[in-house]
């Protein structure tokens, strides 16, 4: 699959773009989307809840610790960038290409 993530480096990690889908009926990370992850919880946007469930799900998505992912930017909207410490660019990569391509 040609999908790719359009992660930045960051002088304190990785930033990992994400496209917020609050409001699903399930918690999944669904695919790929304009270079974004795009990311569904179950809580709805208001005041900030999702970026805590957000935040959760990607760190046990992709085998991090919660404190591993953190909200950068974005905090009141669907586009939002995440910080990523503790991983190198290429392991993040592959965590991420093999969560999309199960």
């Amino acid at each position: 699959s040609n999908m790719a993530v359009a992660f930045e480096s960051h002088s304190n990690g990785i930033v990992l773009p994400v496209k917020a889908v609050p409001g699903a009926r399930r918690n999944a990370v669904l695919d790929e989307h304009g270079g974004r992850l795009k990311v569904a919880v179950t809580v709805p946007a208001e005041k900030g809840k999702a970026n805590d469930a957000i935040q959760e799900l990607i760190a046990e998505s992709l085998g991090l610790k919660r404190n591993q992912v953190q909200l950068l930017t974005g905090a009141t909207a669907s586009m939002k960038r995440f910080l990523v410490t503790g991983i190198s660019l290429e392991e993040l990569q592959q965590r991420v290409n093999r969560l999309l391509n199960k």
